[in-house]
């Protein structure tokens, strides 16, 4: 059975970072090409990043230079690091693994001005 759990989400200020973490389990992760999505309040989910199996990275123009992703295929783990976070950066992030198409249950980011 395959798992992606989130983790790492709050509420912080305008200006401060966060960093979530996505554990995955019933795969094996390092053939799988991972991604962070968002989802605001009223608004569709968008991608916010993804990195390739390989290790190589692609960034939504909204949080290029803020945000990171990074893997751990040791751990079985993504990591989103998240500066200079904006309240519009507000929404549950999602975890996702390609190919299947799986997803985890999302957690809470609310970023306040």
């Amino acid at each position: 059975q395959v798992q992606l759990v989130e983790s790492g989400g709050g509420l912080v200020q305008a200006g401060g970072s966060l960093r979530l973490s996505c554990a995955a389990s019933g795969i094996i992760f390092s053939s799988y090409t991972m991604a962070w999505y968002r989802q605001a309040p009223g608004k569709q989910r968008e991608l916010v990043a993804h990195i390739s199996n390989r290790g190589s990275t692609n960034y939504a123009d909204s949080v290029k230079g803020r945000f990171t992703i990074t893997r751990d295929n040791a751990k079985d783990t993504i990591y989103l690091q998240m500066n200079s976070l904006k309240p519009e950066d507000t929404g549950v992030y999602y975890c996702s693994a390609t190919p299947g198409n799986y997803w985890g249950r999302g957690t809470q980011v609310a970023v306040s001005s």
